[in-house]
């Protein structure tokens, strides 16, 4: 039975998903916030619970949240009971862990329906998608991370699927990071550039030069590249769409295998056509 549970998370394992993200397990929220008397730790511990379910453990028991969290087993016992209680947690049955209940996707609804931007840049992003044989997706800031909002992916039954909403990706290592960056006031950006070495400083240490040139190669291309630095097996461009009225800015990527294209064709070929969508719903959006 545990074979053929191993062999089903294998083949149903995304690509381009992670168990945790590297800026996640560096971020210390606690720490990040000492001293701020306005800051609510309790219920900072109840979203560092939730927080840590991902697509390839979404089952977790008490044990597991205490060694994950740094909180004592009966402390987290209190939790995952409250958490039950208020809808964003369920026991599973099977294994006598918890799973996050419908209530977290409920949580989320609202930022989704309010982002109607998404309604227009889909029909133009399963145009990029079908026709270049690529995932598109955009995307907003979450933390030091990108997460997708929209996602569009090939059809093909037969095709990697390297995107889909709720998944984040660390800004320092992405091209869709990188393109968030780009899009920053230079104000704006140096304060996330500085939040991302105090807070990660790994991340930081690991793809800082890499970061850097593909911000500037933006001010002479108009996009961002990532040539397997974030996952080996794919490429990715990125591109800023710019601020919405209420000041998020938007970013999109695509991603593509690498057997299914070279740098030359990304570079001249789907960096070009992200560009031209971006800029169609960029002109779409004036009225959002």
């Amino acid at each position: 039975m545990q074979n053929t549970e191993q062999t089903l998370t294998t083949m149903s394992r995304n690509p381009y998903q992670i168990d945790e993200e590297p800026s996640d397990i560096e971020f210390d929220a606690y720490e990040a916030h000492e001293g701020d008397r306005l800051f609510a730790s309790t219920l900072a511990r109840g979203m560092q619970i939730l927080r840590c379910f991902t697509p390839l453990e979404p089952a977790l028991g008490n044990k597991e949240l205490a060694r994950r969290t740094g909180l004592s087993p009966p402390t987290i016992s209190r939790f995952t009971y409250t958490l039950v209680k208020l809808g964003y947690l369920r026991p599973d049955t099977l294994s006598g862990k918890y799973r996050l209940a419908p209530g977290v996707v409920s949580l989320g609804y609202p930022l989704l329906a309010s982002l109607t931007l998404r309604q227009l840049a889909r029909p133009l992003m399963n145009v990029l998608a079908e026709s270049m044989n690529c995932s598109v997706s955009m995307g907003i800031r979450d933390r030091l991370s990108i997460v997708y909002v929209e996602t569009s992916r090939i059809t093909s039954a037969f095709a990697p699927q390297l995107s889909d909403i709720g998944l984040r990706f660390p800004i320092v290592s992405t091209a869709i990071g990188h393109a968030f960056i780009s899009g920053c006031e230079p104000a704006e950006r140096q304060k996330l550039l500085n939040e991302i070495r105090v807070k990660t400083p790994r991340m930081w240490t690991e793809h800082q030069d890499h970061a850097a040139r593909s911000v500037a190669a933006f001010a002479k291309k108009g996009f961002c590249s990532v040539y397997g630095e974030q996952h080996p097996d794919h490429y990715a461009v990125g591109v800023p769409m710019g601020r919405l009225r209420d000041g998020e800015l938007i970013v999109f990527n695509a991603v593509i295998p690498r057997f299914r294209a070279s740098r030359q064709s990304v570079e001249e070929g789907l960096a070009p056509r992200l560009m031209e969508m971006v800029a169609q719903v960029r002109r779409s959006s004036y009225a959002v």
